[in-house]
């Protein structure tokens, strides 16, 4: 009996990888994707698009329309309430010294924060940690606005390492400072940039540590330095804060979803997504447009391309990562209602710059078979792969089980941008871009071929 056939025989009915179509991919990205030309469109005919803004709901059109025409074969919108919250006013910063002088600060007020309700004065007291804050306790905090003073750790390779350390200040700062009867709070910005751009972001009252709302406000690098500079010498005699924020009632909003059918499989999904919502200032160009028109450009390269999944490709434009991830968690609600199933989920939100790796989980032995084949990926400068991934709007999917995949851009100059009026269009480079997007499509293939 021939035994060296009977074994071989499995081996004819693996699909294995077209490293002649990869070249393709690439070669489409680089010459013909329209990732560029719909993020420039994304950023000018809708700009920032805070969740529950008149701008979001143009940006849930945007997208339906863009999918449509990108030939996907159904684009549908799944409902979601989410919160809106304006920011109104200019808000500002002026610091008094002793000798009569007034110093004018850049700050912008944190996502969720209450007004000041008209100018906000009070005498000010600098901590560097929440444990020192706790130390000195209400005594020397009440009456007075809280500056946190925490800066990213400069010693850490990762910038995302170091703000998931420090981002903690942000989002439950003013709460631990109300606890000891603070005003307001002043934070760092979430940044190692040493500019004078403050930073917003989400902030969350915390009833569980106390149930007073304060004020809460970012400042910039160079601001938080001059400001530090201040306490040193013992200069403040009082600070003066105004914000104009206010608090609505959630809105109907919307994810926008589009299926590319898989011939082979279309009841198991690929999926691969970003966040439609951005911050209200800047384009929201690296966060999340991105992401955005990255994902959505797979269908887009799998049509002009003649490609045809084995399973079906979705595209999720999430809504409402910024300030609450309603959409992360409403899609993951219906996935266990109706029963998808999902091959695999890839997060783009992490900036436009050019592709370094992927994160990807150890789920079901998708990292092994994806690392089995990090030739073809090293080829086009892909230069590791992670066995851990994941992304804020995909994190319910991972507790379902479902094997999550994070693209990792070169992350040095994000939290340059990151939740600034900077984070514009122009900060965009074109190549890196495409190559970002063409690394995505390129995963998404091979999990295809590879994955049953």
């Amino acid at each position: 009996m021939n035994f060296k056939g009977v074994l071989l025989f499995p081996l004819l009915l693996i699909s294995q990888p077209d490293t002649s179509f990869l070249n393709k991919l690439y070669r489409y990205y680089l010459t013909k994707s329209a990732c560029y030309g719909s993020l420039k469109d994304l950023c000018y005919s809708v700009g920032h698009r805070l969740s529950g803004s008149p701008q979001a709901a143009k940006a849930v059109t945007w997208s339906l329309n863009t999918l449509k025409t990108y030939g996907a074969d159904e684009v549908f919108l799944q409902e979601v309430k989410v919160p809106h919250w304006v920011r109104g006013k200019k808000e500002w910063c002026k610091v008094f010294t002793k000798n009569k002088k007034v110093k004018s600060f850049e700050v912008l007020a944190l996502g969720g924060s209450i007004s000041t309700n008209g100018i906000l004065k009070a005498p000010a007291v600098r901590v560097k940690s929440f444990d020192e804050l706790e130390k000195i306790g209400k005594v020397a905090i009440e009456g007075k606005i809280v500056f946190y003073d925490t800066r990213f750790d400069d010693g850490l390779i990762s910038q995302g390492e170091a703000y998931g350390k420090a981002v903690s200040y942000r989002s439950k700062g003013a709460s631990m400072a109300a606890k000891y009867g603070a005003r307001a709070v002043l934070i760092r910005s979430m940044t190692s940039c040493r500019d004078n751009e403050p930073h917003t972001g989400q902030m969350r009252y915390d009833t569980s540590i106390s149930n007073i709302k304060i004020p809460a406000f970012a400042l910039s690098y160079s601001g938080a330095d001059e400001l530090s500079i201040s306490f040193d010498n013992n200069e403040i005699d009082y600070i003066q804060l105004y914000s104009d924020c206010r608090q609505y009632p959630d809105t109907l909003s919307y994810n926008v979803i589009a299926d590319l059918k898989g011939t082979t499989h279309p009841d198991k999904i690929i999926l691969i997504g970003g966040h439609l919502d951005s911050w209200d200032v800047g384009h929201g160009a690296h966060d999340d447009g991105a992401g955005i028109v990255q994902s959505m450009e797979i269908i887009r390269a799998f049509k002009q391309l003649g490609y045809k999944p084995k399973h079906t490709i979705r595209v999720v434009c999430f809504m409402n990562e910024e300030n609450g991830l309603r959409g992360a968690n409403r899609y993951a609600e219906e996935t266990k209602n109706k029963g998808w199933k999902h091959v695999a989920a890839m997060e783009s939100d992490a900036g436009g710059f050019t592709p370094r790796g992927f994160g990807i989980d150890t789920t079901s032995g998708l990292f092994k078979k994806i690392y089995a084949h990090r030739d073809l990926l090293e080829k086009y400068l892909i230069q590791y792969l992670h066995d851990e991934g994941g992304g804020a709007d995909i994190g319910p999917l991972e507790k379902l089980g479902v094997p999550c995949i994070g693209f990792i851009p070169d992350g040095q100059r994000y939290f340059d941008l990151h939740h600034t009026r900077q984070d514009t269009f122009d900060k965009i480079h074109k190549r890196e871009l495409e190559l970002g997007g063409a690394a995505m499509a390129a995963l998404v293939y091979l999990i295809d071929i590879l994955t049953d």
